[in-house]
């Protein structure tokens, strides 16, 4: 069995597939570590899978219909993490979210219901309905195109910044000239982030509290995450 794992979260209207080639492209980085893909658990209105509606969805209804997700959500991403025998070790686990996917997974990190290892965010925005209370020292990759026409770069500066000043350790990655999706310069900015976080070494890393390490990053190119 493998001593980490990975889980991703597709974007509206697609399904586990959408980011599953991912898993192949870092097996040689995260030798190490497991890979799963699931469906959201609900239909698409244009196919697809979701993770909740966006059927007349607003800025000011989305955080409820977060939240209503939740127990779907929860369910299926603890049935995930017990087949992969890690359900006592969280910290072994990373959540790999694009687009709605994203905020899922930035929201499973800052309700505190899922004390994992890291998180990283394509192209999404945090969306999550208060009590905010992440895990102390928890880490966070958010990766978005500086043209993304659907959800604005500016979701993720937003983002950072209010993860940063509810403790969790930020990085955040704007690509020129890039759009709604992810890259081969953005797979590798996670692959690097995600070898970092989950190695044995990281658990010595992490700090005792959510203090934070410093300002948010914004940088074009890799360097290491933790400090």
């Amino acid at each position: 069995m493998k001593s980490s794992l990975v889980i991703f979260l597709h974007g509206v209207r697609a399904d586990g597939s959408q980011l599953a080639p991912l898993g192949d492209d870092w097996r040689t980085t995260l030798p190490t570590t497991a890979f799963a893909a699931p469906d959201a658990p609900f239909d698409g209105l244009r196919g697809g899978r979701q993770w909740f509606s966006l059927d007349g969805v607003t800025r000011e209804s989305r955080p409820q219909r977060l939240a209503a997700a939740r127990p779907a959500f929860d369910a299926l991403l603890g049935s995930v993490i017990a087949d992969h025998g890690l359900s006592s070790d969280l910290s072994r686990v990373a959540l790999v979210g694009f687009s709605q996917g994203a905020m899922m997974a930035l929201d499973a990190v800052v309700s505190g219901r899922w004390p994992i290892a890291c998180v990283v965010a394509f192209s999404g925005r945090l969306a999550s309905p208060p009590p905010l209370a992440p895990r102390p020292g928890a880490a966070a990759l958010l990766v978005h195109g500086a043209d993304d026409p659907a959800i604005p770069a500016q979701e993720s500066r937003d983002a950072a910044v209010a993860l940063q000043a509810l403790g969790v350790r930020v990085r955040v990655e704007i690509l020129p000239g890039v759009s709604h999706k992810v890259t081969p310069e953005g797979a590798a900015l996670a692959g690097a982030f995600l070898a970092e976080c989950l190695s044995p070494a990281a658990d010595h890393r992490r700090p005792e509290s959510g203090k934070s390490t410093g300002p948010v990053s914004v940088q074009p190119n890799p360097r290491p995450f933790w400090r």
